[in-house]
């Protein structure tokens, strides 16, 4: 199972004298990151790359120089073990106060973090956190046991860390973690790491900066990434996340984790409408997730590196994307005038959606070439219901046309009612959309005549199957046009004389479709 931990304990010593708010700490960083654990454990993907942006927002924001930090990838316990000392003799040697941040994420269980060589056990950990010199120590646990639980991915299930739920907190203390201890903690494909570090590393680029003071502190971060958490957590299959806070930080003041306001002259700042929710990708749509912005938080900005960038505003029905560049020393306004919108339907079809389909009503008029028992092309109309999926789409519609032909004396009227169903797959390019299906359906015949002898009216009930494309294009709020051409086989019993016995005819016809509906 996904288990995240988050222990934060911020000690400021029994006799020494209690920091004042805000103050200036030297700041030290272990990451580590480990997708193998041990010989049981399935391999991880996001372990490592969830540590990479944790180092790199502590390196960029949070005020730690880069000989006061190391990140570790896939290194044995020994190797963890051995860079802790040096790290606390290096705290043990700097002059006034210190802050001291650890973070973990890879496998474990309720005793021990699953290194790739051997465990270590999670009392070693805290001790190390409680005896360690720094004025203030934070550790993040991020510990994996089976991969996504948004979907499964084989792995054995373990139970979560045995922390407890009301843990009794000295004054300088507090303990975070990231779900609940009867509940699971989870990681997403799409955002390539952990709920709850995306969530919290989004936090340190700003997202939480909720008083715009330019500085996150701990209590904001925590806030936001529960909030974030939660949100996302309520709509995957495991169910919601709740990451719980314990804390006791009396002569702490807050305690400041990153400052994006002071990087302004050589880091872009993108700032976002209300509204909406944001996802920020480096470059491109299948670049990496860098952050993300709820539509609830107060404040609008991130701060990112200068460079390129993809960003995807979430709304209610609809979707808006497209790329953007920030220079350095700059804000960039994040323009919906300027992204591509994406209604509900192709939200569906592109598996962007929490829904798993899209719907709606069509109707239209149609017409369909010359079928044996007529002369003229059957002209009519129609009305539909049409379901999108992400893979595929399905329709029902309802036709009604007429045609008939004249010989001498006699005159023929055909009405035909025809249900038609078909299966499609779809294609989207910006506006336009691209169906290619197949169907088939019933059509109920009925033929009057009219004529100086008796000629009493004809009812047939023939099959048909068809194959069809559509091209359309799609406009706001849900509405859309398209135009039909379907290709169709009719098995039909035809008589030609009154004495003649009926036989099967098969029938070719065209049928083309003319179309405008609205999806939800």
């Amino acid at each position: 199972m996904r288990t995240i931990v988050m222990l934060a304990a911020v000690l400021l010593g029994t006799f020494g004298p209690a920091l004042p708010a805000r103050a200036e700490l030297h700041r030290f960083a272990l990451v580590v990151g480990n997708n193998r654990g041990q010989q049981d454990d399935e391999p991880l993907q996001y372990a490592v790359s969830d540590a990479e942006r944790m180092y790199a927002v502590l390196r960029e924001l949070g005020g730690v120089q880069p000989l006061d930090m190391v990140l570790l990838r896939d290194e044995s316990v020994d190797a963890v073990r051995q860079t802790l000392s040096a790290l606390q003799e290096r705290v043990r040697a700097a002059q006034g106060p210190s802050l001291l941040f650890v973070y973990y994420s890879g496998h474990a269980d309720a005793r021990e973090l699953h290194l790739r060589d051997g465990g270590l056990p999670l009392s070693e950990l805290e001790q190390y956190a409680h005896g360690s010199p720094a004025s203030v120590r934070v550790v993040v646990l991020d510990a994996c046991q089976s991969g996504a639980l948004t979907r499964v991915k084989g792995g054995r299930v373990r139970p979560p860390f045995a922390l407890p739920e009301e843990p009794k907190l000295a004054a300088g203390e507090a303990f975070l973690t990231a779900s609940a201890s009867s509940e699971d903690a989870q990681e997403s494909d799409e955002l390539r790491g952990s709920f709850f570090t995306h969530a919290f590393v989004s936090a340190l680029l700003g997202a939480a900066d909720e008083d715009r003071d330019g500085a996150v502190a701990l209590d904001e971060a925590y806030r936001y990434a529960y909030q974030a958490t939660l949100r996302a957590t309520s709509r995957t299959r495991s169910g919601s996340q709740h990451p719980t806070y314990h804390y006791d930080l009396r002569g702490a003041g807050d305690v400041i984790l990153t400052r994006p306001e002071r990087h302004a002259s050589e880091r872009a700042q993108l700032r976002f409408p209300n509204g909406l929710s944001f996802l920020v990708l480096r470059e491109s749509a299948h670049g990496p997730v860098l952050a993300e912005l709820s539509e609830r938080s107060s404040t609008r900005s991130l701060s990112l590196p200068a460079g390129d960038y993809f960003v995807r505003g979430r709304g209610e029905d609809v979707l808006f994307e497209g790329k953007l560049s920030a220079a350095a020393a700059s804000v960039t306004d994040v323009d919906l005038e300027r992204l591509t919108r994406i209604e509900y339907a192709k939200l569906v079809r592109k598996g962007r959606s929490e829904r798993l389909l899209a719907h709606g009503l069509e109707l239209g008029v149609r017409g369909r070439s010359v079928l044996p028992g007529s002369a003229d092309p059957c002209l009519g109309a129609f009305i539909g219901y049409g379901i999108d999926l992400e893979q595929v789409g399905a329709r029902l519609r309802l036709d009604l046309c007429k045609s008939g032909f004249e010989r001498g004396e006699l005159r023929a009227d055909t009405y035909v009612y025809d249900v038609d169903f078909r299966v499609y797959h779809v294609w989207d390019v910006k506006a336009l959309f691209l169906e290619l299906g197949l169907g088939g359906g019933v059509s109920v015949w009925n033929q009057r005549f009219a004529t100086r002898d008796i000629a009493p009216n004809r009812t047939a009930v023939p099959p048909y199957v068809s194959v069809g494309a559509a091209l359309g294009v799609d406009f706001a709020s849900g509405y859309y046009a398209g135009l039909d051409a379907a290709g169709e086989t009719h098995f039909l019993q035809v008589q030609s004389t009154s004495l003649d016995p009926s036989g099967l005819s098969i029938g070719f016809a065209l049928r083309a479709t003319l179309a405008v509906g609205r999806r939800f």
